[in-house]
């Protein structure tokens, strides 16, 4: 693990925004008016998706995919000038938010500025041609970490952009070798000694496929040496079993029980539970009072909460990532205060030191999960049914308020009553 990281992070709210579908017009200076409203939901990071130009060549759509990056050092003409960025950043900071960009390092677009000025950074496949390693992306092509001038140059930008920005998300950070971001980490602390690194490490099986073609790809272990937090995606594919009825809850919960006891003892997950590449969670659950459940237990669950934009409105559409497509602002369906309400709960309640416990009745669908601190527990119960039942709690007997509605909570002879709604509750040991 990161030695340096901070464990505040463990209680920090992430909005994910695509500059393109965040608004009409798609500018820097159009997300301006909606810093307030997105303060509100008790976001502490905005993490901006890719902000530079992209390629032509090979485009997706009509417009191009984002992570076809053309210039690692410029921004997005479309969005607007690196003046217009810096002020958004700056009304940003005078929020009380921070600001993460995404670096996109494992590959550029095919017309990318570093094909005309390196070609001796990029990948060749056996007939000497541009391509990829693994990965059936047809806009972009790989950057080749065996070069040390590529680290000089990569390095270098990320001290660019350090001196504006608080951290970064990195795109396939698990493709990249560990050492580089373990140097990269170090030499942008002499910019920024507070930068915030998040890895998008990968699925367990991509992992797998790529270490079967003989392809790097380092561990969710291993990039922890170098980030601060980490995607949740080596136990995603469960959680898409399980959304899809084809693996019980118990096996979810047993992967983040898993680790707990595998990773750092510092070890930062970020939880989501749908992001740009992954289908909105509306799109399966349709019944709102179970997606209050899921959405509580995402932010009771130890680590930081992602929530993408047009997820307060309970989107169920995923935004196209190469065609204009503004996300919906359906009022009827805006929870913001829910997530506010829940957001407030993580940051005073739920302690960036608890220890964390997971258990599921597979029968009543119901997740009962425990966070501890030595000094108070806190339990959450979801019923990920929305149905009323019963369940086993380790807490003393007693009355207790639910942090989210204020209902009392009743705990006799060691089981509770839940009515379907979203749980969660404090007790002094």
């Amino acid at each position: 693990m990161a030695a340096n990281t901070d464990l505040s992070l463990r209680n920090v709210v992430i909005y994910s925004i695509y500059i393109r579908n965040h608004t009409e017009e798609g500018t820097f200076q159009s997300i301006l008016p909606d810093l307030d409203r997105i303060k509100a939901l008790g976001t502490d990071i905005i993490w901006f998706m890719p902000i530079h130009p992209i390629g032509e060549k090979n485009k997706k759509g009509s417009l191009g995919c984002p992570y076809a990056n053309r210039d690692y050092r410029s921004v997005n003409p479309c969005y607007g000038t690196m003046e217009d960025f810096k002020t958004l950043v700056q009304a940003i900071h005078e929020k009380g938010m921070k600001c993460m960009i995404d670096v996109v390092y494992n590959h550029t677009s095919p017309d990318a500025i570093l094909v005309t000025e390196h070609p001796e950074f990029y990948y060749r496949k056996p007939d000497g041609s541009f391509g990829n390693k693994t990965a059936d992306w047809t806009d972009v092509i790989d950057l080749d970490y065996r070069n040390p001038d590529l680290w000089d140059y990569q390095i270098k930008s990320l001290r660019m952009w350090a001196g504006i920005v608080d951290g970064f998300r990195c795109d396939v950070a698990s493709l990249v070798p560990v050492e580089f971001w373990k140097r990269a980490r170090e030499s942008v602390a002499e910019v920024n000694p507070d930068c915030i690194w998040l890895a998008e490490t990968v699925h367990g099986s991509f992992n797998l496929y790529n270490r079967i073609l003989g392809q790097y790809a380092g561990t969710d272990s291993e990039m922890f040496q170098a980030f601060d937090m980490e995607y949740d995606y080596d136990i995603r594919d469960v959680f898409d079993r399980y959304l899809k009825g084809e693996a019980p809850l118990s096996l979810w919960l047993e992967g983040m029980n898993l680790q707990e006891a595998a990773y750092p003892d510092n070890y930062i997950k970020m939880r989501c539970l749908e992001n740009h590449d992954q289908p909105r969670i509306a799109s399966f659950i349709k019944d709102e009072k179970v997606l209050r459940n899921f959405t509580a237990m995402l932010y009771f669950l130890k680590g930081s909460t992602l929530l993408y934009a047009g997820q307060e409105f309970q989107n169920s559409h995923l935004p196209s990532l190469f065609e204009k497509d503004v996300f919906l602002r359906d009022e009827a369906h805006d929870q913001s205060a829910f997530l506010s309400k829940l957001a407030e709960i993580k940051k005073e309640h739920l302690s960036c030191r608890d220890y964390f416990t997971a258990e599921a009745d597979d029968q009543n669908n119901t997740a009962i999960l425990y966070r501890d601190d030595g000094k108070v527990k806190k339990l959450g119960v979801f019923s990920l049914n929305g149905k009323r039942n019963t369940v086993n709690i380790k807490i003393k007997n007693g009355n207790y308020d639910n942090l989210i509605d204020g209902e009392t909570i009743t705990i006799r002879d060691g089981k509770l009553l839940t009515a379907g709604e979203p749980i969660i509750i404090t007790a002094s040991w």
